[in-house]
Protein backbone atom coordinates (compact mmCIF):
# COMPACT_ATOMS: atom_id res chain seq x y z
CA UNK A 1 0.00 0.00 0.00
CA UNK A 2 1.59 3.19 -0.99
CA UNK A 3 1.83 6.55 1.39
CA UNK A 4 -0.81 8.29 -0.39
CA UNK A 5 -3.27 5.30 0.23
CA UNK A 6 -2.08 5.22 3.59
CA UNK A 7 -2.66 8.47 4.93
CA UNK A 8 -5.60 9.02 3.22
CA UNK A 9 -7.09 5.70 5.28
CA UNK A 10 -5.77 7.25 8.76
CA UNK A 11 -7.65 10.52 7.73
CA UNK A 12 -10.91 8.37 7.44
CA UNK A 13 -10.25 6.62 10.59
CA UNK A 14 -9.86 9.89 12.20
CA UNK A 15 -12.94 11.54 11.10
CA UNK A 16 -14.92 8.77 12.00
CA UNK A 17 -13.39 8.04 15.91
CA UNK A 18 -13.31 11.90 16.77
CA UNK A 19 -16.24 13.91 16.60
CA UNK A 20 -16.64 16.99 14.64
CA UNK A 21 -17.27 19.31 17.66
CA UNK A 22 -13.67 18.63 18.85
CA UNK A 23 -12.15 19.60 15.98
CA UNK A 24 -13.50 23.21 17.11
CA UNK A 25 -12.65 22.94 20.89
CA UNK A 26 -9.33 24.61 20.91
CA UNK A 27 -11.13 28.20 19.82
CA UNK A 28 -13.36 28.18 22.77
CA UNK A 29 -15.52 30.38 20.38
CA UNK A 30 -15.96 27.41 17.77
CA UNK A 31 -19.09 24.94 17.60
CA UNK A 32 -20.49 22.48 15.57
CA UNK A 33 -23.90 23.10 13.85
CA UNK A 34 -25.79 20.04 12.38
CA UNK A 35 -28.85 20.95 10.01
CA UNK A 36 -32.31 18.97 10.95
CA UNK A 37 -34.01 20.36 7.91
CA UNK A 38 -33.68 23.64 5.86
CA UNK A 39 -31.18 25.96 8.15
CA UNK A 40 -28.85 29.15 7.37
CA UNK A 41 -25.75 30.21 8.88
CA UNK A 42 -25.08 34.11 7.89
CA UNK A 43 -27.40 33.92 5.36
CA UNK A 44 -25.92 30.77 3.09
CA UNK A 45 -27.85 27.37 3.11
CA UNK A 46 -26.28 24.85 5.23
CA UNK A 47 -26.83 21.19 3.38
CA UNK A 48 -26.25 18.83 6.52
CA UNK A 49 -23.60 20.72 9.04
CA UNK A 50 -21.35 23.40 8.85
CA UNK A 51 -18.94 24.55 11.62
CA UNK A 52 -19.79 28.00 12.95
CA UNK A 53 -18.16 30.95 15.26
CA UNK A 54 -19.09 33.79 17.63
CA UNK A 55 -20.63 36.21 16.20
CA UNK A 56 -22.10 33.97 13.22
CA UNK A 57 -26.47 34.17 12.80
CA UNK A 58 -27.88 31.11 12.69
CA UNK A 59 -31.47 30.75 11.23
CA UNK A 60 -34.66 28.13 10.90
CA UNK A 61 -37.57 27.72 8.40
CA UNK A 62 -40.61 27.46 10.55
CA UNK A 63 -40.36 23.68 10.01
CA UNK A 64 -36.42 22.49 10.69
CA UNK A 65 -34.19 23.11 13.40
CA UNK A 66 -30.67 23.48 13.56
CA UNK A 67 -28.82 21.54 16.58
CA UNK A 68 -25.42 23.13 17.97
CA UNK A 69 -22.50 21.32 20.20
CA UNK A 70 -19.86 23.02 21.72
CA UNK A 71 -17.86 21.46 24.42
CA UNK A 72 -19.93 20.47 27.55
CA UNK A 73 -22.95 22.28 25.78
CA UNK A 74 -26.14 21.55 23.72
CA UNK A 75 -28.00 23.83 22.13
CA UNK A 76 -31.15 23.48 19.72
CA UNK A 77 -32.34 26.36 17.33
CA UNK A 78 -36.55 25.72 17.21
CA UNK A 79 -38.17 26.29 14.13
CA UNK A 80 -38.77 30.03 12.72
CA UNK A 81 -35.76 31.85 15.04
CA UNK A 82 -32.85 33.81 13.95
CA UNK A 83 -29.95 33.43 16.87
CA UNK A 84 -26.62 34.50 17.06
CA UNK A 85 -24.58 32.60 18.66
CA UNK A 86 -21.71 34.23 20.67
CA UNK A 87 -19.28 31.62 21.35
CA UNK A 88 -20.50 31.60 25.58
CA UNK A 89 -23.50 33.28 24.72
CA UNK A 90 -26.82 33.47 22.48
CA UNK A 91 -28.49 35.82 21.77
CA UNK A 92 -32.19 35.38 20.17
CA UNK A 93 -33.69 37.85 17.73
CA UNK A 94 -36.75 35.68 17.35
CA UNK A 95 -38.09 32.76 17.98
CA UNK A 96 -36.03 30.17 20.43
CA UNK A 97 -33.67 28.29 21.90
CA UNK A 98 -33.66 25.01 24.14
CA UNK A 99 -29.95 24.67 26.09
CA UNK A 100 -28.49 22.29 28.39
CA UNK A 101 -25.42 23.14 29.29
CA UNK A 102 -22.62 22.65 32.42
CA UNK A 103 -20.20 26.10 30.80
CA UNK A 104 -22.76 28.41 31.64
CA UNK A 105 -24.06 29.28 28.55
CA UNK A 106 -26.71 32.04 28.68
CA UNK A 107 -28.92 33.74 26.63
CA UNK A 108 -30.57 37.37 26.43
CA UNK A 109 -33.63 38.27 24.27
CA UNK A 110 -34.47 42.07 23.92
CA UNK A 111 -33.64 43.55 27.64
CA UNK A 112 -34.04 40.43 29.28
CA UNK A 113 -30.72 38.39 30.09
CA UNK A 114 -30.70 34.43 31.24
CA UNK A 115 -28.14 32.50 32.94
CA UNK A 116 -27.47 29.69 35.14
CA UNK A 117 -26.70 29.81 38.59
CA UNK A 118 -24.02 27.26 38.76
CA UNK A 119 -21.62 25.26 36.67
CA UNK A 120 -23.62 22.63 37.39
CA UNK A 121 -25.76 20.89 34.23
CA UNK A 122 -28.37 23.13 33.71
CA UNK A 123 -31.30 23.02 30.70
CA UNK A 124 -33.64 25.85 30.12
CA UNK A 125 -35.67 26.94 27.13
CA UNK A 126 -36.46 30.55 26.14
CA UNK A 127 -38.25 31.94 23.18
CA UNK A 128 -38.87 35.60 22.05
CA UNK A 129 -42.14 36.28 20.14
CA UNK A 130 -44.27 39.07 19.61
CA UNK A 131 -42.36 41.22 21.86
CA UNK A 132 -42.99 38.80 25.71
CA UNK A 133 -40.03 36.47 26.07
CA UNK A 134 -41.20 33.21 28.22
CA UNK A 135 -38.18 31.32 30.14
CA UNK A 136 -38.67 27.71 31.51
CA UNK A 137 -36.19 25.88 33.73
CA UNK A 138 -36.18 22.54 33.09
CA UNK A 139 -32.93 21.44 35.05
CA UNK A 140 -31.40 23.69 37.49
CA UNK A 141 -32.00 27.13 38.91
CA UNK A 142 -31.66 30.40 36.59
CA UNK A 143 -30.98 33.87 36.73
CA UNK A 144 -33.25 36.54 35.23
CA UNK A 145 -31.71 39.58 35.01
CA UNK A 146 -34.11 42.92 33.36
CA UNK A 147 -35.07 46.46 34.09
CA UNK A 148 -36.72 45.62 37.54
CA UNK A 149 -33.42 44.08 38.62
CA UNK A 150 -32.11 40.34 39.25
CA UNK A 151 -34.24 37.70 40.28
CA UNK A 152 -33.89 33.30 40.47
CA UNK A 153 -35.83 31.35 39.00
CA UNK A 154 -36.08 27.69 40.60
CA UNK A 155 -35.97 24.50 38.54
CA UNK A 156 -39.39 23.45 37.25
CA UNK A 157 -40.89 26.96 36.88
CA UNK A 158 -41.67 29.03 34.43
CA UNK A 159 -42.16 33.09 33.56
CA UNK A 160 -42.22 36.03 31.19
CA UNK A 161 -40.95 38.89 30.53
CA UNK A 162 -41.33 42.13 28.20
CA UNK A 163 -39.19 42.09 25.82
CA UNK A 164 -37.69 45.87 26.20
CA UNK A 165 -37.49 47.63 29.76
CA UNK A 166 -40.01 50.37 30.70
CA UNK A 167 -37.09 52.61 30.65
CA UNK A 168 -35.97 52.02 27.18
CA UNK A 169 -39.86 51.79 26.13
CA UNK A 170 -39.94 55.38 28.08
CA UNK A 171 -36.78 56.73 26.14
CA UNK A 172 -39.14 55.85 22.63
CA UNK A 173 -41.95 57.76 24.02
CA UNK A 174 -39.95 60.88 25.26
CA UNK A 175 -38.42 60.57 21.24
CA UNK A 176 -41.92 60.81 19.80
CA UNK A 177 -42.70 62.91 22.19
CA UNK A 178 -40.08 65.73 21.34
CA UNK A 179 -40.67 65.04 17.90
CA UNK A 180 -44.03 65.85 17.92
CA UNK A 181 -43.97 69.03 19.92
CA UNK A 182 -44.70 72.31 18.35
CA UNK A 183 -41.99 74.59 18.16
CA UNK A 184 -41.88 78.01 20.94
CA UNK A 185 -43.12 80.86 19.84
CA UNK A 186 -40.67 83.85 19.11
CA UNK A 187 -42.14 85.36 21.59
CA UNK A 188 -45.08 86.68 24.07
CA UNK A 189 -48.48 86.98 22.44
CA UNK A 190 -48.56 90.85 23.36
CA UNK A 191 -45.14 91.33 21.05
CA UNK A 192 -46.77 90.45 18.10
CA UNK A 193 -47.25 92.81 15.21
CA UNK A 194 -51.15 91.49 15.17
CA UNK A 195 -51.83 92.11 18.74
CA UNK A 196 -50.30 95.41 18.48
CA UNK A 197 -52.31 96.15 15.38
CA UNK A 198 -55.79 95.65 17.24
CA UNK A 199 -54.69 97.43 20.39
CA UNK A 200 -54.24 100.63 18.07
CA UNK A 201 -57.21 100.59 16.14
CA UNK A 202 -58.98 99.91 20.17
CA UNK A 203 -57.12 102.42 21.47
CA UNK A 204 -58.53 105.39 18.50
CA UNK A 205 -61.56 103.62 18.49
CA UNK A 206 -61.99 104.80 22.40
CA UNK A 207 -60.73 108.15 21.60
CA UNK A 208 -62.91 109.28 19.12
CA UNK A 209 -66.15 108.22 21.32
CA UNK A 210 -64.94 110.52 23.85
CA UNK A 211 -64.16 113.46 21.59
CA UNK A 212 -67.65 112.82 19.95
CA UNK A 213 -69.46 113.09 23.10
CA UNK A 214 -67.95 116.06 24.93
CA UNK A 215 -69.88 119.46 24.41
CA UNK A 216 -66.75 121.21 24.57
CA UNK A 217 -64.46 121.77 21.65
CA UNK A 218 -60.84 120.31 21.58
CA UNK A 219 -59.33 123.84 21.67
CA UNK A 220 -61.21 126.52 23.43
CA UNK A 221 -62.51 129.75 21.11
CA UNK A 222 -60.47 132.08 23.38
CA UNK A 223 -57.14 131.98 23.88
Amino acid sequence: MGMCAFGRMVSCVLLLIVPASLFAADTGTAAMLYADGAAWVNGSHVPKSSAIFAGDLVQTRSDSAANIHAPGSSITVLGDSLVQFEGTSLKVEHGGVSVSTSKSIGATAGDVKVSPVSDAWTEFNITDTDGTVRIAARKGDLTITDDSGTVTLAQGQETTRDEQSDQSDKKKKDKKRAAGAAPAAGGGVLNSPVAIGVGLAAVGGVTAWVLLRNDSPVSPAVP
